[in-house]
């Protein structure tokens, strides 16, 4: 089992109809945006997803936590969390939650700086938001 500290990590920007991936590594404290999945009503497709994670194979799973301004949940939280269940049951994998508040907001932000409106397509601001969000996961553990 790789060690905290040397471990491959995966981030999930959750949606009901897309999952924005990014990968990192605690070596190195940086993510990648990776892909967005399509998801119906919040579910992924298992099979696809279950492919992702053979082939980068990570070692803790990190799903960020829609919330409220204020901090207190909505809807879209309990799905997350029940997300972050689901892939726990299905993968065995430790997963853990992050608030992801504002992450659109920067993902659409630093994607319309680097190419316009025509750069803001739905999964490439969904993965870029997993990448933020794995981001600010690693700079919380510092």
């Amino acid at each position: 089992m790789t060690q905290p500290g040397q471990r491959l990590i995966m981030a999930f920007d959750f949606g009901a109809k897309s999952i924005g991936i990014a990968t990192g590594n605690e070596v190195t404290a940086s993510a990648n945006a990776l892909c967005a999945i399509k998801a119906n009503d919040g579910i992924p497709n298992w099979d696809e997803l279950g492919q992702i994670l053979k082939e980068w194979q990570p070692q803790l799973l990190v799903v960020g936590l829609p919330l409220n301004m204020d901090g207190t949940e909505q809807e879209l939280t309990l799905r997350a969390r029940k997300f972050a269940n689901r892939l726990h049951g299905r993968y065995g994998l430790q997963v853990e939650t992050y608030d992801e508040r504002l992450t659109t907001v920067d993902a659409k932000a630093q994607l319309f700086e680097q190419g316009g409106y025509r750069n803001l397509q739905k999964g490439k601001v969904d993965a870029l938001s997993a990448e933020i969000i794995l981001n600010s996961w690693f700079e919380s553990q510092f």
